[in-house]
């Protein structure tokens, strides 16, 4: 997949990422659901909308998606995310199914079927398994079937304890988008982009509308946890971002709560920050 350069009047230079024809979008559990856990569907109707008109324009969109653990704590009426590894990875199984079962539903009301990939890292490192997954994902894009792309909670013990797998969906997206040569990565998060400094805790933070290198001092002030219900913060977002980057995948953070996000992305809006690759 190609990449589309072009300099703007404003003397910054940006990808042209209309012209993107292959991009992931990633989005988190903050995203999917409300605080109890319960299932926020109106902005997964809105996303499965904007997917699909994505498609309908002619571009390839494949859906990363966080969620399972939260939502599984909706649907079994808990109060908080449970400390133990085995209610963790129950739990994600029963959030699974339902986590499907609407996003099936939502793409369905605009003539789009999709498909369940759950991956751990050893899938991607192994040789044979990584081909075998390669090919069922453009197996599923040759015939516009939306591939829907989760770590696998619940067999992967060292994903939910933070210890040597993806440890978040943030870097799972980015080794998505490298393995199936993406043109773009768009991670929607609850904050609008990446900022000089902590906005939740510094009323005067300001918003970094382009990136063109991420340098140490970024990563610095990046750091810090995500939502109680899910487990990426800003940090793994532009972790996930050096990755794609420095594989010639241009890529966008922004604020799923934004009304048309996506759409104005593409658009080539001022909105979240641009990470240009290399």
């Amino acid at each position: 997949m190609g990449n589309i350069t072009e300099k703007f009047d404003n003397g910054g230079s940006r990808v042209a990422i209309n012209f993107a024809k292959r991009i992931v979008v990633k989005v988190g559990t903050s995203s999917l659901t409300y605080e109890n856990g319960k299932m926020n569907f109106g902005n997964i109707d809105k996303l499965c909308r904007a997917i699909a008109d994505l498609w309908n324009s002619g571009k390839e969109v494949v859906l990363v998606t966080s969620g399972a653990i939260g939502v599984g704590i909706g649907c079994l009426k808990l109060t908080e995310r449970p400390s133990e590894t085995r209610d963790k990875q129950a739990v994600a199984a029963v959030g699974q199914c339902e986590l499907m079962n609407i996003y099936s539903r939502s793409f369905a009301e605009y003539q789009y079927n999709c498909g369940q990939i759950l991956l751990t890292r050893d899938d991607l490192t192994d040789r044979l398994t990584r081909s075998n997954i390669m090919n069922t994902m453009e197996a599923l894009l040759e015939r516009n079937i939306i591939p829907i792309i989760n770590e696998n909670d619940s067999v992967s013990t060292r994903e939910i304890i933070h210890n040597g797998t993806f440890g978040d969906n943030d870097t799972l997206s980015a080794h998505v988008a490298c393995l199936i040569n993406a043109d773009l990565l768009i991670i929607l998060s609850d904050i609008d982009g990446l900022y000089d400094d902590n906005p939740r805790e510094n009323p005067d933070a300001k918003r970094i509308s382009y990136v063109d290198e991420i340098t140490d001092e970024m990563l610095g002030f990046s750091q810090g946890a995500g939502s109680k219900l899910g487990t990426g913060g800003m940090y793994t977002k532009v972790t996930a971002m050096q990755r794609v980057t420095s594989n010639g995948i241009n890529g966008v953070i922004a604020d799923s709560s934004e009304p048309q996000v996506l759409e104005r992305i593409i658009s080539q809006e001022d909105i979240g920050t641009f990470f240009a690759a290399k």
